[in-house]
């Protein structure tokens, strides 16, 4: 059982002070004491210990390990498996540690300022209340559903540690869901009009050509393009291996899901064109990359975007303008949609569009490019059943006349 007395004593020049103090045993047989200033504060956490200490989730270092210790420690965790190569790439660290240091415990420095972090609070003082209210901070300050959520599940995989790790019972943040407006936060799939595509592949030259037509008629995201090597490139059985990717870092990974590990049916002009590639590289055995860098490694996305595209894009537009035409500028992954879209247009089932895409689940599919499936006429299906159910109008009025 907890206890609650009064203390009193004087400054050292001799003015009152008092204070209330909570005594109790844990379920380990520890006596712990807290000072509070106070009655009603010791009072109610009086009443937090004895459930606690009751329902056996009572944790001692929750009263003094704020949520900041517990992502710094997380955050410490994923650094050394990061280093050990345990599945966690600097991309994936370095997000995480924005996403905590942002917004969950607000760091000086960084690029982002937000005043309603919770990073002070106490685990003991974690409930799910207290991360419903900070939810709902974020979306007040305009935080959109998909960055909240992202920034809701790494507070819960950091929560979740220091479950692990004993400093806390339950994770607060298991259930603490992020809603938003009907169709707010869905991903808008844009898609480049086949001239714009066609344009831009026109004024392409050398790899670029290449790689846009590639990226273009088999829907790679950009991160698994720059991972290919030539034996990932069947000639003979006209297909196309995917099976990793490169990071931001330049950093060698697994594929975005274990969908993402697949093949990809090549037309005979993209074999083609790879075929004359390859007879152009300087190095082309099988565990070469296909799309190197100057020095042989893995080429920069960014890099390639900044010093490549975008100038081809806006020399594009420039002639398209000069010509008396429209232009629409798009970026690079509206390429990955685009070639899903052709897939779709030319009448591949959802589920093959799918396996292509490397999506992990068809409803990712169906989600984002259902609108694009050819849709059923649904009169012409039901009159069709209804014929062959009742053998036309007639039969069918007579049918249901029988069963009166």
């Amino acid at each position: 059982m907890a206890t609650i007395t009064k203390r009193r004593w004087k400054t050292s020049k001799g003015e009152p002070r008092e204070a209330w103090v909570l005594a109790y045993t844990d379920a380990q047989g520890k006596r712990h004491k807290e000072q509070h200033d106070l009655k009603r504060s010791a009072e109610a956490r009086r009443i937090e210990v004895e459930g606690q200490v009751r329902t056996g989730t009572y944790r001692a270092e929750a009263n003094t390990v704020t949520v900041e210790d517990a992502v710094k420690d997380y955050l410490k965790h994923l650094k050394t498996r990061n280093e050990r190569g345990e599945h966690v790439t600097k991309h994936y660290l370095k997000t995480t540690e924005a996403q905590l240091y942002n917004y969950v415990a607000p760091q000086p420095g960084r690029p982002v300022e937000f005043s309603g972090g919770i990073g002070t609070v106490k685990l003991s003082q974690c409930t799910a209340k207290v991360v419903g209210d900070f939810r709902d901070r974020l979306r007040d300050a305009g935080v959109g559903v998909v960055t909240a959520r992202r920034i809701l599940g790494s507070l819960s995989r950091a929560l979740k540690h220091a479950v692990d790790n004993d400093y806390l019972a339950i994770n607060p943040a298991a259930g603490i869901r992020v809603t938003g407006k009907r169709g707010e936060g869905e991903k808008k799939v844009e898609l480049p009009a086949k001239a714009d595509v066609a344009a831009v592949i026109a004024g392409a030259k050398g790899g670029m050509a290449v790689r846009i037509r590639l990226s273009a008629s088999a829907g790679l995201r950009a991160s698994e393009l720059y991972a290919l090597r030539w034996r990932h490139v069947s000639f003979n059985g006209g297909e196309l291996s995917v099976e990793g990717r490169v990071d931001a870092y330049g950093n060698l990974d697994t594929t975005k899901s274990t969908a993402g590990v697949r093949q990809v049916p090549l037309s005979s002009a993209m074999l083609a064109d790879l075929r004359a590639w390859k007879d152009q590289a300087k190095k082309a055995d099988a565990d070469d990359l296909i799309f190197p860098n100057s020095k042989g490694g893995y080429m920069s996305h960014n890099n390639a975007v900044k010093r490549e595209f975008r100038p081809l894009l806006a020399a594009v537009k420039a002639k398209a303008k000069e010509d008396g035409r429209k232009f629409k500028p798009f970026n690079w992954h509206a390429l990955r949609h685009f070639a899903i879209s052709l897939w779709i247009e030319s009448g591949l089932q959802p589920k093959t569009v799918q396996t292509f895409a490397g999506h992990s689940s068809l409803a990712v599919t169906m989600s984002r490019y259902g609108k694009l499936f050819p849709s059923d006429d649904h009169k012409k299906a039901m009159d069709a059943i209804s014929s062959s159910i009742f053998g036309g109008a007639a039969d069918g009025a007579q049918m249901a006349h029988e069963t009166l």
